[in-house]
């Protein structure tokens, strides 16, 4: 499994925008990727923050997500409406979260140069501490 939380700054005026796109790529992303288990956003209490909670089968699945025709159309005006986001690994602690715990992956066999290259940018980072509370 891959989970994450995206840390997200809107530029001032664009979270509408946002939303908007946020909301056809939450469509898009339920309806033609099975390997998603959780893709959810919420606003933060400061203006313009926002937060993602997303999860999948596995990083490939993750990779599917990023590199599909979707992700990159919301791309082409992700520069207009993003100033900051920030991607942070987490790890679902086992007891309280049906979600199975993170784990780092290659991209798969044949995988083209955008997924490729997202593998790479993307890379799972698991903390050292997470590895003494999952055995």
């Amino acid at each position: 499994m891959a989970t994450l939380l995206a840390h997200i700054r809107i530029r001032p005026g664009k979270e509408a925008r946002f939303e908007e796109l946020q909301g056809a790529l939450w469509r898009s992303t339920h309806a033609d990727e099975p390997g998603c288990r959780r893709y959810e956003f919420f606003r933060g209490e400061a203006e313009g923050s926002y937060y993602g909670l997303l999860s999948f089968d596995d990083f490939q699945a993750f990779l599917v997500h990023q590199s599909s025709d979707a992700h990159e159309d919301f791309g082409a005006e992700f520069a207009d409406v993003v100033s900051d986001i920030r991607i942070e690994w987490i790890d679902p602690v086992q007891g309280a979260s049906a979600l199975a715990p993170t784990a780092p992956q290659e991209a798969p066999e044949g995988a083209g140069d955008l997924m490729k290259e997202y593998s790479k940018t993307y890379a799972v980072r698991m903390a050292d501490w997470w590895h003494a509370l999952r055995t």
